[in-house]
């Protein structure tokens, strides 16, 4: 029998390293801890919080699976594929807003597969790849009759190099698009997709490729282009103890939201859910529903 939930995420588990260094030069100060992380954490975690139900399709390395226990103790269902590796990202922050950092790559947990994913009934399908290479554009179209598309883009123009992970545009965006009916991306990510930096005109534009809904974060906040409209909100953090993580709960809370209300009213709701993750390290703790 087929599993019924709102919204199932599919991508790799990742275990991330964070630096926080003063200064880009700073090579050796900083604390580092090693976290769990990826779409599949901090937007499946945030999602379950909010009071959907969840399912996660990840792959990882058997020795971490022990990482997934998080999410099991909180209901969430997980159905996890063994690699020969598991996912990472070295996040080194530099600046005191933590809103700029270097990315190096730690290990890779393969590609899925449409087999991976189990008989799972969703409202929403949220396709969470941290880097290039985990999702291709058959198995979204293969997924696209399951549900509604929810694609957070870094998993397609976030490319390995040798050492480093850098910004590519995708090349079947033209192709691949039409298939998305929300669509993630940061300022750098839109800009590599589109050669634009003016937030609007990026958003706009990645629209006329075919994508439906563009969800688009920034440093400041959340701009949502939806129906030819734009819709923005602001993040007020009181404290910024949490950057990472903080793409994933955006976009989760978003589509929380929008299962039941407008994107304007989906946008303030996930500015608003999201400043208050980034109060504190890791996921979202809580949410008091009298907010809602």
């Amino acid at each position: 029998m087929p599993y019924d939930v709102d919204i199932v995420v599919i991508g790799h588990f990742a275990k991330d390293r964070l630096v926080h260094r003063y200064t880009a030069e700073d090579v050796a100060g900083g604390d580092e801890e090693i976290a769990s992380g990826g779409s599949v954490y901090y937007g499946a975690l945030a999602l379950q919080r909010l009071g959907l139900s969840v399912a996660v399709v990840t792959r990882l390395h058997q020795a971490d699976f022990p990482r997934l226990d998080e999410l099991k103790n909180e209901g969430i269902l997980v159905f996890a594929q063994p690699a020969e590796q598991t996912s990472g990202i070295e996040n080194v922050y530099y600046t005191a807003d933590m809103d700029r950092r270097l990315c190096k790559p730690l290990g890779f947990a393969g590609p899925f597969a449409i087999e991976d994913v189990p008989p799972l009934q969703t409202r929403i399908v949220l396709l969470g790849p941290i880097m290039a290479g985990e999702i291709d554009l058959p198995f979204i179209k293969a997924l696209s009759g399951r549900g509604r598309i929810a694609l957070d883009a870094q998993g397609f123009v976030r490319v390995r190099e040798g050492d480093d992970l850098v910004l590519r545009d995708w090349p079947e965006k033209r192709e691949g698009f039409p298939y998305v009916d929300f669509l993630k991306v940061d300022g750098a990510e839109a800009e590599a997709l589109t050669g634009k930096t003016d937030l609007r005109e990026a958003a706009r534009e990645l629209a006329g490729y075919g994508a439906g809904e563009i969800i688009l974060t920034h440093a400041t906040g959340v701009l949502v282009y939806a129906e030819r409209a734009y819709y923005e909100a602001p993040f007020t953090p009181r404290a910024l103890k949490g950057r990472t993580g903080r793409g994933d709960t955006c976009f989760a809370s978003y589509l929380a939201r929008r299962l039941m209300s407008s994107p304007a009213e989906s946008c303030q709701f996930a500015a608003l859910v999201t400043s208050r993750k980034m109060e504190a390290p890791g996921p979202l703790r809580g949410w008091d529903e009298a907010v809602l």
